[in-house]
């Protein structure tokens, strides 16, 4: 910012009175205060939410030029210096932890400071000098923070999920679905409360994974619209006090064009100031996906347990070792990982929907604890999403042979046989291969419940994991046709 011997401080004002602040940033009295009345922890403020607010503020300066309640000159400063925080050139200069105020003002206000400072000196003048360009009186013009960091909330989500954790979800869900393809023809035996149940295949179980997916897909995308109705304009508490009219409309139009993603101005912008339900119902979509791919990460390492003393139906790429005293083990890591992040997103949704359920009368005061709670679960998901398609699933392989063992050792295949010689009778058989060690088809040959060739083609494993043919099964007849022909790349 400044390239000559500039002194490592220049005096900032604000309504309080002049302090120093650091000459090589931009901000000003009022994010310096705040950085020393508010040093808690170490969470920034999410920068996806300070970038969305460099939108915000373009999209305010356009709507109050064409409105003639900004000049030209003014107009295309704010914008220029705007748009500099918006492609993340200026983060830096945005020091301010989550745990400010519940409105979200100080943050708005480092904005502001940020592009008006940045402005001024594109103007050629002295940043602090507030002249060519002001904080409140250009920069904010029309707005306040009770309505600018709801949109700026609502903004950064919609970004984030459209840009990163949809197509994520998305390709997860390919994966998986070209992963069941490939293992359409290998049959296992099923599992119920942890013991052995009747047989499927393990595309079958790999393509209920991708079902699972698909619906925490779907419940993000439905949540999304409710994102796009914004409060700008609405200013303090709603009502638009000190804003021209038209701004609201004009201001929403210019931010939905900015970013061509249909924001709306708000029917109901007092609902929008005192409350953030649309953030809440994002965080349980995004809690519903977590639980999705919790279950599917868990099952992966289940199945992938052993080598040798576990299931070990499934292998997982050795991508690192994995303990630092047992040599040759390879664990489970992405499986890890991705139930990690579940377990945060879920917590996180709890502290979401509290703090959604909390504030005061006209102003939710919890706006910064719901924005990090719900841009750090879409990040995580989507992050978590992509490593454990690309580290896990991608390199993931069937042990057919040990499959086989499962399914041959199996006494659930008693099942079949119940149409023919009765439930007591099959009960009877299971138990008795278990107690004598012997497999089901001895124990059946030896009760003289039924031959060898009967027993043969009931229990055929293939058989009882496709009893229907997609003629005789809506549902079977409904996935095959939904099959494509041809595989997506795992």
């Amino acid at each position: 910012m400044n390239n000559g011997a500039a002194p490592a401080t220049r005096r900032e004002s604000d309504s309080l009175g002049t302090l120093e602040v650091p000459a090589d940033r931009y901000w000003g009295a009022q994010t310096e205060r705040a950085r020393h009345h508010f040093a808690i922890g170490g969470q920034r403020m999410p920068v996806a939410l300070v970038r969305a607010y460099g939108i915000i503020k373009q999209a305010a300066a356009l709507a109050n030029h064409d409105l003639g309640g900004l000049d030209e000159e003014r107009r295309d400063l704010i914008v220029a210096a705007a748009e500099e925080v918006a492609d993340g050139r200026l983060d830096d200069h945005f020091p301010l932890t989550v745990w400010v105020s519940g409105s979200g003002t100080q943050t708005n206000m480092n904005v502001n400071e940020v592009v008006a400072n940045r402005a001024i000196e594109m103007a050629g003048g002295e940043p602090g000098s507030r002249d060519p360009v002001h904080p409140n009186d250009h920069v904010n013009r029309s707005q306040s923070s009770n309505d600018t960091f709801p949109t700026a909330m609502q903004v950064a989500a919609a970004r984030l999920v459209r840009r990163r954790l949809m197509p994520s979800l998305g390709a997860l869900e390919d994966c998986l679905r070209a992963k069941a393809r490939v293992f359409d023809d290998v049959t296992k035996i099923g599992r119920t409360h942890l013991q052995d149940a009747v047989p499927l295949t393990l595309g079958d179980e790999i393509g209920g994974w991708a079902g699972q997916v698909a619906a925490g897909k779907r419940a993000v995308a439905d949540a999304l619209p409710e994102l796009y109705p914004v409060p700008l304009g609405g200013t303090a508490v709603g009502t638009g006090l000190n804003a021209p009219p038209g701004f609201g409309p004009a201001a929403a139009a210019r931010l939905g064009a900015l970013l061509d993603i249909p924001f709306t101005l708000a029917d109901d912008r007092f609902a929008r100031i005192a409350s953030h339900d649309s953030l809440v119902r994002l965080s349980g979509a995004l809690r519903d996906a977590a639980q999705a791919l919790f279950k599917m990460a868990n099952d992966v390492r289940w199945l992938a347990s052993g080598p040798r003393c576990g299931l070990g139906e499934l292998q997982l790429p050795a991508n690192e070792p994995g303990s630092s005293i047992m040599p040759g083990k390879v664990n489970p890591t992405q499986c890890e990982a991705l139930m990690q992040v579940c377990t945060r997103v879920m917590g996180h949704d709890a502290a979401a929907g509290f703090a959604g359920s909390q504030g005061n009368l006209e102003l939710s005061v919890f706006k910064p604890v719901i924005a990090a709670s719900v841009l750090e679960s879409a990040e995580l998901l989507a992050d978590a999403c992509d490593s454990f398609r690309r580290y896990a699933l991608a390199g993931l392989d069937a042990d057919r042979r040990r499959i086989e063992q499962h399914l041959d050792n199996s006494l659930m295949l008693v099942t079949a046989l119940v149409p023919v010689v009765g439930y007591d009778a099959a009960a009877r058989a299971a138990h008795f291969a278990l107690e004598e060690e012997v497999t089901l088809r001895d124990a059946c040959l030896a009760m003289g419940l039924l031959d060898g060739a009967t027993f043969d083609r009931l229990t055929d494993p293939a058989a009882m994991a496709r009893p229907y043919g997609p003629e005789d099964d809506p549902v079977a007849g409904a996935a095959a046709a939904a099959k494509p022909d041809s595989d997506s790349e795992a």
